[in-house]
């Protein structure tokens, strides 16, 4: 799941790894996501990037589910070095950042920043160690890049990758069945997620 609406994504700003928290609206809906999934799906696990958007988004959910939130620092965001933190206005002037979204496999931001192929080497070992959870209902709260890397490392296409993103509070069903098979995925849109729909 992406999570819900942050104070970034109110202003437009590529949060990278700064900690914005939820606008009062994302964490409204987070709780109204976490109740309508519970009427029709259970939880044994809830995972959480540690960045406070996400957590405040998975903790949703634990409380429904009466969980313990998990903190897993490879689902982390994207660091986007120097760029962390600009308005997207900001970046339209900056001759250095790789606009082209189809051309960031390799491209590390100024500042130590993070490609996207780093990315994807980083969160691999992570769905490697999931073998140890089969057949357990688990949600994953992490953001619009590392699910990016995510989709395009359980379908298999890497270097290729998605150019589109999840929408805040969207949620991708998968039946996780080990790294190197192909993955179906299936889009929850539920709570004011169903706004987004038919721009997904």
């Amino acid at each position: 799941m992406r999570h819900a609406q942050s104070e970034a994504n109110l202003k437009n700003i590529l949060a990278s790894r700064k900690d914005f928290p939820l606008t009062e609206k994302g964490e409204v809906d987070a709780a109204k996501i976490a109740e309508e999934f519970a009427q029709n799906a259970k939880l044994e696990r809830v995972v959480s990037s540690p960045l406070k958007r996400a957590q405040q988004t998975a903790a949703a959910f634990a409380k429904v589910f009466n969980l313990k939130l998990q903190i897993e620092e490879r689902l982390t965001e994207q660091d986007l070095g120097r760029f962390s933190g600009m308005t997207y206005e900001q970046i339209n002037n900056e001759p250095n950042y790789v606009h082209d979204r189809s051309k960031r496999w390799r491209w590390e931001p100024d500042g130590g920043g993070e490609s996207y192929e780093m990315i994807a080497r980083r969160i691999k070992p992570f769905f490697q160690s999931l073998d140890t959870f089969e057949g357990q209902s688990i949600l994953f709260v992490t953001h619009a890049v590392t699910l990016r890397m995510i989709k395009c490392l359980l379908r298999q296409t890497q270097p290729e990758y998605p150019l589109e993103i999840a929408q805040n509070g969207e949620i991708w069903k998968v039946e996780f069945k080990g790294l190197g098979q192909v993955h179906p995925m299936d889009s929850l849109f539920l709570g004011d997620s169903k706004d987004n729909q038919s721009r997904a």
